[in-house]
């Protein structure tokens, strides 16, 4: 499996990063290769992107949201990957936004881009493009709803 960590400071309050980041469907906007991202419900994504030429599509659980702290998933098929990003207070107007994923290179391509570091420097520039994104427009939207084990919890 391969492993990805990356941070980025932000000059935006954390509620901003956090409201921003909950908008699934408009990860399109920063993630290059994500072609599309539909929310079913809560707790379940269905994703479809382009990785090294070819396009994969699976679905994935938020197994974890706590707002402003924390939002963590697994794919429940498809390409096997899971993460979580978590959201620090730096100030009253600076967050800090820490990103860690596990994933399973499927093929040579894949596989050779992880071991030279594709998949580190895709990230970084994802996270960068949300910088910008965040920083120009705010968040789109926001939900503050809570996941525990995978459901809601009212809170």
């Amino acid at each position: 499996m391969g492993s990805v960590e990356q941070s980025i400071d932000l000059e935006v309050p954390v509620k901003t990063a956090y409201d921003q980041w909950t908008q699934f469907e408009d990860f399109p906007k920063f993630m290059d290769g994500v072609k599309e991202i539909r929310q079913i419900d809560d707790t379940h994504l269905h994703w479809k992107a382009e990785i090294a030429g070819r396009v994969k599509e699976w679905d994935a659980e938020i197994t974890e949201q706590r707002p402003e702290e924390r939002v963590a998933w697994k794919a429940t098929d498809g390409s096997p990957n899971a993460g979580v990003v978590t959201f620090h207070r730096l100030s009253d107007t600076r967050s800090r936004l820490m990103v860690q994923i596990e994933h399973e290179d499927d093929g040579v391509v894949e596989k050779v881009g992880s071991a030279l570091g594709a998949d580190t420097r895709q990230i970084k520039h994802d996270l960068e493009r949300f910088k910008e994104l965040v920083e120009a427009h705010g968040a789109s939207g926001s939900w503050g709803g809570e996941v525990e084990g995978g459901r809601r919890v009212d809170s």
